[in-house]
C-alpha cells in the first residue's frame, strides 16, 4: 500500500509538471500557411541561383532523414520540409517559411555530435512550424503586405509582387532575421521537438554557446547576426527540460560522424 501511494505520489509530481510545459502558437501573420509555403518555395529558388548547393546525396540523404525524424514531432507542424547543403566555411543554417531548410558544411564540423546537429535543425523548424519570418514580415508592413497580397492572387509570382509593393522578401531579408523573443521561442520549440524524436534538448544550448564563444574569438559564426542570443540559453533550455518527464535520450550515431568526416574532406568557399 506504501508503494502504491509513492507511486501516486510521483505521478502526480509528474504530472504537473509536465503541465508547466508551454505549447506555443504562431502570432500575428497576414499570410496564410499556404503563402507561407509559395513564399518559401519562391525564396528557395533565388537561393540555389546565388549559393554554392552541395549536390552529394549522401550527406543531403543523411539530413534528411535526420530531419524527417524531428518533423513527426507535433511541435514541427504540418508544412513540408526540406533539407539541403550549403558549402561555406561560416557556421550558420537557416530555414525559409513554409520549410527549406538550409545548413552549411561547416555547421557539420562544429557540431560535436548528431544531438547538436539535430538542435540546429530542430531550431530552424521551430521558425518554420511558428512562422517567425512571415510573422515579421507582416509587423509595421500592413498596408504594403495587402497591396502585394493582392497583386499576388493574380497569379504572379509573391516575392517579385511583394517587392514592387515595397517589400523586399528575399533570401536575405527580414524572412532571416528575428528578434531575440522569436529566438526564444525557436529555443523552446526546438527542446521539445528534440525530446520528442529521442535527442537531449540540452545540446542544442551547448552548441550555441560553443558557437557564441567562436564569435566572441573572431571566428566566422554568422548564424550569431542572423539570430540574435536572447541570453541564457544554456540555463532556459536546462530549466525547460527539467520540466519534461525523464527520459533516456540518445546523443550520437555513427551515421553522423561518417557523414561529418566527409563534409571534412570538402573544400569550403
Amino acid at each position: 500500500m506504501k508503494t502504491f501511494a509513492q507511486l501516486t505520489i510521483v505521478l502526480v509530481i509528474a504530472g504537473s509538471l509536465t503541465a508547466q510545459l508551454r505549447t506555443l502558437t504562431p502570432g500575428f501573420n497576414m499570410f496564410s500557411p499556404q503563402q507561407d509555403v509559395q513564399l518559401g518555395q519562391e525564396a528557395k529558388a533565388e537561393v540555389e541561383k546565388t549559393k554554392p548547393i552541395l549536390n552529394d546525396s549522401r550527406i543531403t540523404g543523411y539530413l534528411t532523414q535526420l530531419g524527417g525524424r524531428l518533423a513527426h514531432s507535433p511541435r514541427a507542424g504540418s508544412f513540408p520540409f526540406s533539407y539541403q547543403v550549403v558549402k561555406d566555411k561560416s557556421i550558420n543554417a537557416f530555414a525559409l517559411p513554409g520549410g527549406p531548410v538550409f545548413v552549411h558544411t561547416a555547421t557539420f564540423v562544429a557540431a560535436q555530435n548528431e544531438a547538436q546537429l539535430a538542435g540546429v535543425l530542430a531550431h530552424e523548424m521551430s521558425h518554420v512550424a511558428l512562422r517567425h519570418g512571415t510573422h515579421e514580415a507582416s509587423k509595421g508592413q500592413a498596408l504594403q503586405v495587402v497591396a502585394g497580397l493582392a497583386g499576388a492572387a493574380t497569379g504572379n509570382g509573391m516575392l517579385g509582387t511583394l517587392a514592387r509593393a515595397g517589400i523586399n522578401l528575399g533570401a536575405n531579408s527580414v524572412l532571416l532575421h528575428y528578434s531575440r523573443d522569436a529566438e526564444s521561442q525557436a529555443d523552446y520549440n526546438g527542446a521539445q521537438i528534440m525530446a520528442d524524436a529521442g535527442y537531449d534538448p540540452v545540446k542544442m544550448g551547448r552548441f550555441f554557446q560553443t558557437l557564441e564563444k567562436a564569435g566572441s574569438e573572431g571566428r566566422l559564426t554568422q548564424f550569431l547576426s542572423d539570430h540574435p542570443t536572447p541570453g541564457n540559453r544554456v540555463q532556459a533550455v536546462e530549466k525547460e527540460v527539467s520540466l519534461m518527464p525523464a527520459r533516456n535520450y540518445s546523443t550520437d550515431s555513427p551515421e553522423f560522424q561518417n557523414v561529418r568526416r566527409l563534409v571534412q574532406g570538402i573544400t569550403p568557399q
